[in-house]
């Protein structure tokens, strides 16, 4: 099966990145976001990011030289194969779909049921949650073998791998098109079994959690931990930073769904649990290990 659009519901950090690649890439994008705010705010984002792309050299849309009047003429056609609405019934006539709202499993069921009562039969229905069961992701439709893990990374834009997530009832004609769908996209795809946390998630987690118990029993400070995993395991960065950038909110979902799973192994530092209370959330809501 050939895409040559597809649908995203939700604008958030991963909606919108995922949206831009897709339109980079040249495909149209449907993105389905019901809070107005945040899809005024994610086409902003989403337009300064191609411009910077296209100023970067990272993007090339028309043969500009990169200049500001290049880079905004590259927007403007990129952007154009975007369209924003607030209605998830627009989703009907689209081959495949992926959701990117908030790592919440109810609201995940919920948008599966929605999007399976308005889609053809025959389209894919793709998740890009972090940790959630697949296979009860698709319990909630009528197409389990259409459903799918298509995990990007945070920054979309730059990272380059996409954890394309078999569940227990998605068909080898599903996972095919979708791992085609992702280097379409300029994305490099591997395969994994929809066990808890996948494979990144699984490993990033137990380290950013015992870096978090030894910023919270005093073994050192966060620039020192951090300091000593990036040179020390030749890390681009270190794992309390990384927290920052991936959303301590986020981090402490997904170690609760693992500890679930798999045990007390993975049971969430205080200090993490404590922090996202108090609304320190990392990069996006200006601090968390540290000061944005």
């Amino acid at each position: 099966m050939e895409i040559k659009r597809i649908a995203v519901i939700g604008a958030g950090t991963m909606g919108r990145g995922i949206a831009e690649v897709a339109a980079v890439a040249g495909l149209d994008v449907l993105i389905v976001e019901v809070s107005e705010s945040q899809r005024k705010l994610s086409q902003t984002q989403v337009r300064k990011s191609i411009e910077q792309g296209v100023r970067a050299g990272k993007i090339f849309a028309g043969g500009g030289s990169g200049t500001t009047a290049d880079a905004a003429a590259a927007a403007d056609v990129i952007s154009s194969r975007i369209i924003w609405t607030d209605d998830i019934d627009a989703a009907a006539m689209t081959k495949f779909v992926i959701e990117a709202v908030p790592e919440e499993e109810s609201l995940k069921l919920d948008v599966f049921s929605r999007l399976d009562g308005v889609c053809p039969p025959t389209a894919i229905l793709a998740s890009n949650t972090s940790s959630i069961s697949l296979t009860r992701l698709a319990s909630a439709t009528g197409r389990p073998d259409r459903v799918v893990g298509m995990h990007f990374f945070n920054p979309v834009p730059m990272m380059a791998p996409v954890e394309i997530v078999r569940a227990a009832t998605t068909s080898e004609d599903t996972v095919e098109t979708t791992r085609r769908l992702a280097e379409q996209m300029g994305k490099q795809a591997f395969v994994v079994q929809g066990r808890p946390g996948f494979v990144v998630n699984r490993v990033l987690m137990p380290l950013i959690n015992e870096a978090a118990i030894a910023l919270h029993e005093g073994v050192a400070d966060a620039v020192t931990i951090d300091g000593l995993m990036k040179l020390g395991c030749n890390h681009p960065m270190g794992p309390l930073r990384l927290a920052d950038l991936v959303g301590l909110d986020v981090c402490v979902s997904i170690l609760h769904v693992l500890h679930r799973e798999l045990g007390d192994k993975f049971c969430p530092c205080p200090l993490l649990i404590d922090m996202v209370q108090a609304g320190k959330l990392g990069r996006k809501s200006g601090e968390g290990f540290y000061k944005y």
